[in-house]
């Protein structure tokens, strides 16, 4: 793999966990709910809202693995990092590959 390559992986995988973070903590629901709930101040519903898009592509596929590991009320938060840190590398893979198509066919 290329520097670029590495660097593009390493620079999604630190923008989308500052992301689901800061949303996480900012408007105060877990990571798996998407849309705004009714118990929400206004602006943080529509907030939520408005992310959701994003927030759909970077965890709905996690979703039955997260799922699957709160079985157990006791499972270590690495096996999460682990599983965010394995989708979302080949997610910025796969969109590095498209972003350098597109740059080299203009």
């Amino acid at each position: 793999m290329n520097n670029s390559r590495i660097k593009f992986v390493f620079l999604f995988l630190l923008f989308a966990s500052a992301f689901l973070f800061g949303t996480t903590s900012l408007l105060e629901q877990p990571p798996e709910s998407f849309l705004g709930t009714e118990s929400q101040v206004g602006w943080k519903a529509a907030v939520s809202t408005i992310l959701s898009p994003i927030k759909i592509i970077l965890i709905g596929p996690l979703l039955p693995f997260i799922n699957f590991l709160h079985q157990d009320p006791d499972t270590p938060p690495p096996f999460f990092l682990v599983g965010f840190a394995f989708y979302w590398t080949i997610l910025a893979l796969i969109l590095h590959y498209f972003l350098s198509k597109v740059k080299h066919a203009s």
